[in-house]
């Protein structure tokens, strides 16, 4: 696994473009110019992996954006030593960038081929992520309470067993909706029955999937 001076070079030129697209929290703009997101591509896509865009990682997955991930991370507002679940674990990027940040991350990828190659991915970058395979609606609720939530698939509406296991003054983050786009969402829960929704524009996500593929 190499990460040279090149890919350094790279990588902080996407972050300042990640900058310039509105990102100002040099947390977050710390943890893309460390994590090295050639290493969740193919080797023959050193060039992609740096340019702000989705690509695909099979499975009908992709990783995402690098600013859909600052942006999205930024909405969370996570701070250093917070429990974060992911759903939709995919290539592990977004994971990696919240373990860069000190949250302590548990992630959830339904399908299976995509949850064996991030497994041996992030053993061998030497990140301490919980990696489990399940069906993201069911979330973890051995491992709850979490401080934070993250949803990186398109959900119908806010999963009912997510909230669940969302502390009280905890924060989810999901992109919301059936179609095409979908309305990125913040969702603060001050209480059981208590939730205050916002909205953060349009995204495209690919659709989150229920139970595990077998």
């Amino acid at each position: 696994m190499n990460d040279s001076y090149r890919h350094k070079g790279l990588r902080k030129k996407l972050v300042e473009q990640v900058r310039a697209k509105g990102i100002r929290n040099e947390e977050i703009l710390n943890a893309l110019q460390a994590v090295p997101r050639h290493f969740f591509l193919d080797s023959s896509f050193v060039e992609i992996a740096y340019q702000d865009k989705p690509f695909p990682i099979g499975a009908g997955q992709t990783i995402s954006q690098p600013y859909t991930v600052a942006f999205q991370t930024e909405l969370l507002q996570v701070e250093k030593g917070n429990k974060v679940l992911e759903v939709g674990t995919g290539s592990g990027y977004q994971a990696c960038v919240l373990a860069e940040m000190g949250a302590r991350v548990f992630t959830i990828e339904r399908h299976h081929s995509l949850y064996r190659k991030t497994k041996q991915l992030l053993n061998e970058m030497k990140y301490s992520i919980k990696l489990f395979y399940g069906d993201g609606y069911e979330g973890l609720p051995a491992f709850a309470p979490f401080d934070r939530i993250l949803v990186t698939a398109a959900a119908p509406q806010v999963p009912r067993k997510l909230l669940d296991q969302l502390k009280i003054g905890g924060m989810m983050v999901v992109p919301l909706g059936k179609g095409d786009t979908q309305i990125m969402t913040r969702v603060v829960k001050h209480g059981d029955d208590e939730l205050e929704k916002q909205e953060f524009g349009n995204f495209r996500f690919v659709p989150m999937l229920g139970d595990k593929e077998r």
